[in-house]
């Protein structure tokens, strides 16, 4: 198995806001206009964009939304668990990764708005996938969890929250 390192050099990931390591691969050159996109974008946004993501063990992404739906796919290492907390107030948990016997997802939507964050779930390895955004994806679009008004919302989370958060 090729190690965390290998693939942030080959691939040049940079950090992430959120953790761990990405790249953008892929933007739309056309673009949907404000018009024709729902008021929450506020203006034009690229088609789509997929970016590849690097997460090693013992950091995490941490909560956070999009005003987009979001596609992850599993590529190599690791099991990586998802957890999200959907419009309903509900924390739901999914298992990316490439063993359906063991109810690993090949690929796991999120939905637009809904909180999410993950961790990889062997110690000592990592997790590579890409991420695929539709309208595509922009910082103007991204909400880090604040760690006091996510408890405040969803008390009953408190133990995920606390391990998922930055601040």
């Amino acid at each position: 198995m090729k190690s965390d390192e290998y693939w942030i050099e080959k691939l040049n990931l940079l950090k992430h806001p959120e953790g761990g390591y990405f790249r953008e691969i892929y933007r739309s050159h056309e673009l949907i206009d404000a018009a024709s996109l729902p008021l929450r974008y506020g203006g034009k946004r690229a088609f789509s964009t997929s970016i590849y993501f690097l997460l090693k063990s013992g950091e995490f992404s941490a909560f956070h939304r999009l005003k987009s739906d979001e596609i992850w796919h599993f590529y190599y290492g690791s099991p990586l668990i998802l957890y999200m907390i959907n419009n309903n107030g509900k924390l739901l948990k999914q298992l990316l990764g490439n063993n359906p016997d063991k109810n690993e997802h090949l690929q796991i939507v999120i939905e637009k708005g809904n909180w999410f964050a993950a961790s990889v779930m062997k110690p000592a390895s990592y997790s590579l996938m890409a991420c695929s955004v539709s309208p595509g994806f922009d910082f103007l679009d991204f909400e880090l969890a604040k760690k006091d008004e996510l408890l405040k919302e969803y008390p009953q989370y408190y133990e995920v929250i606390v391990n998922y958060t930055l601040s």
